[in-house]
């Protein structure tokens, strides 16, 4: 199966930034759309790729679940644009079809992280398309470079949705000089509490090929986010966000422990964040209430997902306009440095 190289509108506009990921990746801005499950659906996907960014749906537990979008009409939506798809990995191992199916539709990229990724890597590497390793401990890198990856992601706990406890801006640069001693080809992409063109301009300082952003295109205008969990989101700070084990523990869903769960607070963290041990005792015993919170959207039990970068949210434009203002904003930045003056 040949890899699609898919199609990237606009291509008269200009590159503000080059970097080694737009150049190898063929796409004008060094700017990846998170694959979050139950948010980062087709839709939202193409509109990052159409706007010169890469666009990846997010395949999240591979359906074994049972609460996601159904993924083949997802990456269906997607394919007249370059697109990935991501897996938590640890879960696609309970279920390897997925990704044999989502193979099927020529995906650009697959992204994977949260497991063991080289069991997977030789089908991905048969039909020719990159292999994406996120990881969250300089300790995995090596784990990324057996799998083939074309590019390491490097996640700081800032992030929202699960992550572990490495900060974003010391993170990117002991990557970076890691992989140029050990693999200086790999490309590397900063996670983790970036919604602007000030974290993308950071980033590339810092030594990073380009960025993954997941809140803000988590509160865009064609995520599949739920409106009252982007309603509830904008205004609150990032003091408004927590990382924890307990909601995992407590609607059953088997975590590695290495890993916890960034949320807004809401009644069940007020409840149950200091009871951690409590929890993973009480493992699943709020799975069917959590079931039936999620179906009737009680977003003072399920969680609204997102990172420390909440706080920069204020509305819920088109995936294009943030791509747009992203880049220019940190091409404004990276010219001009100092002689800039913020108020």
């Amino acid at each position: 199966m040949a890899k699609s190289t898919g199609k990237i509108a606009h291509q008269s506009e200009r590159a503000l930034i080059r970097t080694r990921l737009t150049d190898r990746f063929g796409i004008r801005h060094p700017i990846i759309c998170a694959p979050m499950g139950l948010v980062t659906g087709g839709e939202v996907a193409a509109a990052v790729s159409s706007a010169g960014g890469l666009g990846i749906i997010g395949g999240g537990y591979a359906g074994t679940l049972g609460e996601e979008p159904d993924l083949e009409t997802e990456l269906a939506r997607a394919k007249s644009y370059k697109f990935g798809v991501g897996f938590i990995t640890w879960a696609l191992a309970r279920a390897p079809n997925v990704l044999t199916k989502a193979l099927q539709h020529s995906p650009f990229c697959v992204f994977l992280s949260f497991g063991d990724p080289p069991p997977f890597a030789a089908e991905i590497r048969d039909v020719a398309a990159h292999i994406i390793c996120q990881v969250q401990f300089l300790s995995q890198i090596d784990i990324a470079l057996k799998a083939g990856a074309a590019a390491i992601v490097v996640q700081g706990a800032e992030a929202g949705g699960h992550a572990a406890t490495r900060s974003t801006f010391p993170f990117v640069p002991e990557a970076a000089d890691y992989l140029k001693k050990h693999s200086p080809e790999t490309l590397l992409i900063a996670a983790g509490g970036i919604a602007d063109g000030r974290g993308l301009a950071a980033a590339l300082m810092l030594g990073a090929d380009g960025v993954l952003v997941g809140t803000r295109f988590w509160a865009s205008a064609e995520a599949l986010t739920p409106k009252s969990h982007t309603d509830k989101a904008i205004g609150v700070s990032g003091d408004g966000t927590i990382r924890t084990k307990v909601l995992d523990a407590l609607r059953g869903v088997p975590w590695p422990s290495e890993y916890s769960f960034r949320i807004l607070k809401n009644k069940i963290t007020e409840e149950w964040a200091d009871r951690e041990p409590e929890a993973f005792r009480a493992y699943g015993k709020l799975s069917a209430e959590y079931a039936q919170a999620r179906a009737q959207n009680d977003i003072e039990t399920v969680a609204v997902i997102c990172g420390e970068a909440v706080g920069m949210l204020r509305d819920r434009p088109p995936a294009a306009a943030v791509v747009k203002a992203m880049v220019s904003q940190a091409a404004d930045l990276l010219r001009n440095g100092g002689k800039l003056k913020f108020t």
